[in-house]
């Protein structure tokens, strides 16, 4: 955010209806990814706002490249039919075949809050194997559907800045693939879960999910976006008011909170910068001022366990979908007017 970035526009995801713009930051979280898929739904078919550039984690970044090579072969109607024909497959229900479903349900599991202990105890068991011990061939059947769903060449030629971040297994830093050289194993790269999946090699240096080091990372939007708007889509709620006691419910409770903590981080700075422009220490003629907004992060969301990311059925992705869907109509009908004009996110009171 240091300096005023020159960025060039670009033509984006823009309707014929699109009279604001707007960059989307898109969090990470397994299945609640589809409640992303809901509010990019909505967006879409309200037309009102241009997308110029996507940054993303994980199942964020899924969304994005699924959302854009759609957006590119069939315009807003084809972007709308390739997210849920993507989410429909991937359910266990979906599109898979027996082999890659049998393999689905057994590396992400079908565990709750109330789970049985015979599902507990497969837990364990899987826990207490490596990626390589558990998956020998590593195979992994979300590589499979992304490639047939996704036109990856399609991505690299659409006029839009798309970064997918992943997390360096070797310096811990955040590694983001930008529009011009994406392809699958760099989505793989940015979902890839060190307890599941072998890490992603991509150049000769291994990447593990995207989400350990930016979930998502919201700095390229200061440098690469002309646009001031940034929307966040969140999943991962950042307070819940309760204190987890199981082992599983511990390690779910630690997984959300190490993957808010880039973000927080990053929206601290944001306020930082945005508080010295207010008080005329720095110039917004030099300095950035971001208007953050956002869909997500708390409400509906916060009823979902942590381990609940890992439930693909077809029928709960859709609970999540509409969940999404009311969520961005709800904050269109109520802040719509005040893109390009100010934030509609307190700060303050997301990181402190």
């Amino acid at each position: 955010m240091t300096g005023r970035p020159a960025a060039q526009r670009r033509a984006g995801l823009a309707g014929p209806r699109a009279e604001k713009t707007v960059s989307l930051a898109l969090q990470g979280g397994g299945a609640h990814g589809a409640y992303t898929w809901g509010v990019l739904d909505a967006i879409i078919e309200d037309g009102r706002l241009a997308i110029e550039a996507i940054t993303g984690a994980s199942a964020g970044s899924m969304n994005a490249v699924v959302m854009v090579d759609g957006w590119q072969e069939g315009g807003p109607d084809g972007a709308r039919a390739r997210l849920e024909s993507f989410w429909r497959r991937v359910s266990p229900d979906g599109g898979l075949f027996d082999i890659q479903r049998d393999m689905l349900d057994g590396l992400l599991g079908f565990w709750s809050q109330a789970a049985s202990p015979f599902d507990a105890w497969t837990r364990t068991w899987q826990q207490s194997f490596s990626p390589s011990q558990a998956n020998p061939l590593d195979l992994n059947p979300l590589r499979s559907t992304l490639n047939s769903v996704v036109d990856f060449e399609r991505v690299r030629s659409a006029d839009i800045n798309l970064f997918v971040a992943a997390t360096s297994v070797w310096t811990g830093k955040i590694r983001l693939f930008e529009t011009g050289e994406l392809a699958a194993d760099h989505v793989m790269a940015s979902a890839c879960l060190p307890s599941v999946f072998r890490a992603v090699e991509i150049g000769g240096e291994p990447f593990w999910d995207g989400g350990y080091s930016g979930n998502p990372a919201i700095f390229p939007l200061f440098y690469h976006a002309h646009c001031d708007d940034v929307l966040l889509v969140q999943i991962n709620p950042i307070e819940r008011r309760e204190t987890p006691t199981g082992t599983f419910a511990i390690q779910d409770r630690l997984t959300e909170i190490n993957f808010n903590a880039g973000l927080l981080r990053e929206l601290r700075v944001i306020e930082f910068v945005a508080r010295l422009i207010d008080e005329g220490k720095l110039s917004d003629q030099d300095y950035k001022r971001v208007l953050m907004h956002r869909i997500g992060g708390d409400g509906s969301l916060e009823g979902l366990s942590a381990s609940s990311r890992l439930t693909a059925e077809f029928g709960f992705l859709l609970r999540l979908r509409d969940l999404g869907r009311a969520a961005a109509q709800g904050w269109l009908a109520q802040h719509y007017d005040a893109i390009g004009q100010r934030s509609t996110l307190d700060l303050k009171a997301a990181y402190s």
